[in-house]
């Protein structure tokens, strides 16, 4: 059993004293935090609790005529009840736990997506429309999370550019901003100041066009739980989890750079790109390793979260400097 002293423990992998009051089951080593608990030391449960039932999500609608994808990697899938109540959406709580409870009774229709900016077809669609425009994928990706976790996710939609080509874009347009909700009746974590709201993330086009950037409203073959970002999301698995924006309500074409809201938040800890690198550290704590959902031991970080096949889209750039 591997004890650490408090003073080699980032804050990033302590549990929050009212996730552990709250937080009963175990998926191993109940025994082990128990006795940690007595000893009076900290305990990182990441991946290794179960979670309250209570809090699991409802199996949703089932999504017909999925395709599998040539993009899904091979590695060893996490559970539904793993991805479905694990989850960061600060819109709902900064405790990842929360979401799940939370956002049950979010409503996610009617809901529609404002489609503005530099694009020649301005306009205002329908969330279902949007889903029929392509054939849906299941995509099972790799995620790497800025706070060291990693999860395997069967994912469903189908590529950003799709929508993007429909969209039709103005030669001015060199960047794709997208805006999250903003319903402080819905999303109590909206009702804090904990980061500037509405939501706001952005790429930049060559990367919103690229194969592997994923407009997604579906996972295990269901329709997207509430707290898994419903209706409408972005899935962008080379990057760090943040980057992909949850319950879309606005895609916007600029030419100028957007400034997503971690960066405007902590811009010496989230740059525009965030790209998982395992060269570059969070200021407050290393990223050259990772802990999968599930899983006691760390892994090694890949560059790209091993996702090579964007690497064309940042040659000759320093890497660190656009971190």
């Amino acid at each position: 059993m591997l004890i650490r002293k408090p003073d080699e423990i980032s804050s990033s992998e302590i549990t929050p004293k009212s996730t552990y009051l709250n937080r009963r089951s175990f998926l191993t080593g109940a025994a082990v935090a128990g006795s940690a608990a007595v000893a009076g030391i900290a305990v990182h449960s990441l991946g290794n609790r179960l979670a309250d039932p209570a809090v699991v999500a409802e199996a949703n609608a089932k999504i017909d005529g999925i395709q599998k994808s040539p993009f899904s990697t091979t590695e060893k899938q996490n559970s539904y009840k793993d991805v479905s109540n694990y989850n960061n959406f600060y819109e709902f709580s900064t405790d990842k736990y929360e979401p799940a409870n939370l956002a049950k009774d979010f409503k996610t229709r009617p809901w529609t997506v404002t489609i503005d900016g530099e694009v020649k077809k301005k306009q205002v669609l329908d969330v279902d429309t949007i889903m029929k425009m392509a054939a849906p994928e299941e995509r099972i990706y790799r995620h790497r999370c800025v706070e060291g976790w990693s999860i395997v996710v069967p994912w469903v939609g189908f590529s950003l550019s799709e929508l993007i080509k429909r969209c039709d874009p103005t030669p001015k347009a060199k960047y794709v901003e997208f805006t999250t909700l903003y319903d402080p009746k819905q999303m109590p974590g909206q009702r804090t100041s904990v980061l500037k709201w509405p939501y706001v993330e952005g790429l930049r086009m060559d990367e919103a066009m690229h194969p592997l950037a994923l407009l997604c409203f579906g996972m295990y073959g269901e329709v997207l739980p509430n707290q898994d970002g419903a209706p409408l999301r972005v899935v962008l698995p080379w990057k760090y989890g943040f980057k992909s924006a949850k319950s879309i309500v606005r895609i916007r074409f600029a030419s100028d750079q957007p400034l997503n809201t971690w960066q405007q938040s902590a811009p010496n800890e989230y740059g525009f790109y965030s790209n998982v690198n395992p060269n570059v550290d969070h200021p407050r704590w290393s990223q050259g390793k990772e802990r999968r959902l599930g899983e006691f031991l760390k892994r090694p970080t890949l560059m790209f979260n091993g996702y090579d096949q964007v690497a064309s889209l940042y040659s000759g750039m320093d890497l660190k400097k656009n971190f």
